[in-house]
């Protein structure tokens, strides 16, 4: 093992900060998540895999709750008032078992994806066991514990504050870094942010798309900073429609800027994606008659950057080309692009690799694929994706009719959050790899999983007391 002093340096300062915002597990491992390229450690006996940092912070906060005295009746609580819990703790098991048994059950069968240590690229391989094996499903794992760790604070106590700082922190930590990117790429500087940068993953932070220089922020490419971009702007768009707060309004705007600056066809066909309920929110607003004074801001920006576009291309034809240039390369063209040709022959040979393995799937970490979902499929065989598909659903789902019982503020943080997670997932729907969905889908599961049983069970209690006073009373 050997320690990065960069990293360890960042810990230390993530510490601090949480420490002094008064929530240091929560708001801590949420800041973490803005360092996506930023390791404090590299394990050699991993193959020199090197974990990110907020793998420490949830660690940290899997370890302390671990040791809260009454940790077996809040846990015994959990599983018994949350019972999509037993469905994720089958998925962990089945993970564990599938990342050691199916790679060495159906080795030599179907052929899989592995990032080679000689070439430092991904090559095609005959499914053998790899490091990956362990590497990968120890971060799913992780992410499950810290849903499950999460899910005992958030229903013995009210945690809702530190949640919604801790989200707000991670927001204006990535835009801020983003900001530093953009503007030292601008200024002719190169990566500010290289300093920092001390995982082992092939970094693509100076590469440039029609021109453009791509926005890479505290990641190691513009795809990446894309996913969590799409992320951070849905939860503050959600939370500024729903409290009208500044603070998140300027986020998003600012997101959206850095979003589209990415250069990214993960950027570009999610931030399409996620337009989709936007537009249809804002079309029941036309019908009903009803508009809100933000929908006006929106369809007056969007008015204005109409105008101006067409302003512009009046005045000068040419101007627009780099931008057309630019949108032909990330999203027109993409497919039949060399990078666009190699991912597609990967979500193909992915799912033959489901074939060949009779739905079972080649185990956890077995392969690398280009869209989430596939890799899920193929890593996960059809009972692993079946107990996913569930997950996914109680986040879609969210609090339901729960939502009438619990006050604005909570249903305006636990409904953004949501929509955070949903937004990664269309992110890693586009170009993820891993079978893992991230450590933002469990926190999420975490909030709406407990925030909707404490609901129900604060209903129970009301009930209960209500019969007793009405037999008193008789």
């Amino acid at each position: 093992m050997q320690f990065s002093i960069p990293g360890l340096a960042v810990c230390a300062a993530v510490l601090i900060v949480a420490y002094y915002s008064r929530g240091m597990l929560i708001i801590g491992l949420m800041a973490s998540l803005a360092f996506g390229s930023t390791a404090a450690m590299t394990l050699t006996s991993l193959g020199g895999s090197t974990p990110l940092i907020y793998t420490l912070f949830a660690a940290l906060l899997v370890t302390a709750v671990t040791a809260r005295r009454y940790v077996w009746f809040e846990l015994g609580s959990v599983f018994g008032s949350i019972r999509s819990i037993w469905i994720l703790m089958s998925l962990m098991t089945y993970a564990i078992i599938g990342a050691w048994l199916l790679p060495r059950l159906f080795a030599g069968q179907t052929v899989v994806f592995v990032q080679s240590k000689t070439r430092g690229a991904v090559v095609e391989a005959s499914l053998a066991p790899v490091s990956a094996n362990t590497s990968q499903t120890g971060y799913f794992i992780l992410g499950g514990l810290t849903a499950i760790a999460l899910c005992m604070l958030f229903l013995h106590s009210d945690r809702i504050d530190q949640l919604r700082r801790g989200f707000f922190l991670w927001c204006g930590l990535h835009a801020g870094m983003g900001l530093i990117d953009f503007f030292g790429k601008c200024a002719g500087a190169g990566d500010l942010l290289a300093p920092i940068r001390t995982a082992s993953y092939a970094l693509l932070t100076d590469a440039v798309e029609a021109g453009f220089s791509r926005i890479a922020g505290a990641f190691s490419e513009a795809s990446s900073f894309a996913a969590a971009s799409l992320a951070c702007l849905a939860f503050c768009y959600t939370y500024w429609r729903k409290t009208k707060s500044r603070l998140a309004q300027w986020l998003a705007a600012i997101l959206l800027f850095l979003t589209i600056l990415s250069t990214s066809s993960t950027a570009y066909i999610g931030l399409t994606i996620l337009c989709v309920p936007v537009a249809f929110s804002m079309s029941a607003s036309v019908l009903r008659g009803r508009f809100e004074r933000e929908e006006i801001l929106i369809f007056a920006i969007m008015a204005f950057g109409v105008v101006t576009v067409l302003g512009v291309s009046l005045y000068d034809a040419g101007a627009l080309d780099p931008f057309i240039r630019l949108i032909n390369s990330t999203i027109i063209n993409k497919a039949n692009s060399s990078s666009g040709e190699e991912r597609t022959y990967w979500n193909v040979k992915s799912l033959q690799s489901f074939l060949d393995t009779s739905g079972l799937g080649v185990g956890f970490g077995s392969s690398r694929a280009s869209s989430w979902p596939i890799a899920v499929l193929s890593q996960l065989g059809l009972f692993g994706s079946l107990m996913v598909a569930i997950l996914v659903a109680v986040l879609v789902s969210g609090v339901g009719r729960a939502r009438e019982r619990l006050d604005p503020e909570t249903d305006a943080v636990v409904l953004s959050v949501r929509n955070a997670a949903l937004a990664s997932i269309v992110a890693n729907s586009v170009s993820g790899g891993s079978a893992d969905p991230g450590m933002l889908f469990f926190i999420a599961f975490a909030a709406v999983s407990a925030t909707k049983a404490r609901a129900r069970r604060t209903v129970t209690v009301l009930r209960q007391t209500q019969h007793r006073l009405l037999t008193q009373a008789i």
